[in-house]
């Protein structure tokens, strides 16, 4: 299994955000290169990175912070935030990020994702944000009309081969990551599993691994120091 360390990028810092909420948000860092750098140096091969402002507004209002990150550091990257049209999931791939995360655009544009998906395939991966079993777009602000089972269902059938499911839930709240979800999910579809959202203990990233996930992004707990890099990384092999 992989694992994703975190960067979650607001007017080009190193954030957290509680369960979604801009309001209780936290700076962990003003260099989040240097983030990436020490992501790199304790052997992560992956980085997960979300545009907090791109995922409210749209845009890419961090891709200078991204591309920073794509050539100094030579670790694979995946980013979603705000991107709706090709020309942004282009212009993310252009700066050297491996993967594009298609969240609300997923949701709420189906002639969209087909064309990401036939322009870009393998290197576009969904985010699905369950909030009370019902898949949330735009920031986590709003809930679309998708079950997680409808919309994985229907990602499935168009071809998608990653996905990325956070239980909004636990995300930031260090309460353990909802293995139950996990478990069901990696019985039922056949899609390459990322888990997000409330992993803070080496145990968590363990049972992950023994689900057979694809992989596990780790945030918080890096931050506060719950759980070191390097012994995550090594859990998850």
């Amino acid at each position: 299994m992989i694992l994703l360390p975190a960067i979650d990028l607001y007017e080009q810092k190193a954030v957290r955000l509680y369960k979604g909420d801009y309001a209780q948000m936290t700076v962990y860092s003003d260099a989040p290169l240097s983030v990436a750098k020490d992501f790199a140096a304790a052997g992560a091969a992956w980085v997960h990175m979300v545009d907090l402002e791109g995922a409210r507004d749209g845009g890419t209002p961090n891709l200078d912070v991204v591309a920073s990150v794509a050539e100094e550091t030579g670790l694979q990257m995946e980013i979603g935030g705000g991107i709706r049209c090709l020309e942004t999931a282009e212009r993310y791939l252009r700066a050297g990020v491996s993967r594009v995360i298609l969240g609300t655009a997923a949701v709420t544009d189906e002639g969209f994702l087909r064309e990401a998906l036939q322009a870009f395939g393998s290197a576009v991966a969904i985010g699905a944000d369950v909030k009370d079993g019902l898949v949330a777009i735009r920031g986590w602000r709003e809930q679309s009309d998708y079950t997680l089972e409808r919309f994985l269902d229907k990602m499935q059938g168009l071809g998608v081969e990653t996905l990325i499911c956070t239980d909004i839930s636990r995300d930031g709240a260090m309460r353990g990551t909802n293995r139950a979800l996990y478990r069901e999910l990696a019985a039922r579809f056949s899609l390459r599993l990322i888990a997000s959202g409330g992993v803070s203990s080496l145990e968590d990233i363990r049972a992950l691994r023994d689900l057979g996930l694809y992989g596990t992004i780790l945030g918080k707990a890096y931050y506060t120091g719950a759980v070191k890099l390097t012994d995550a990384l090594e859990a998850a092999k």
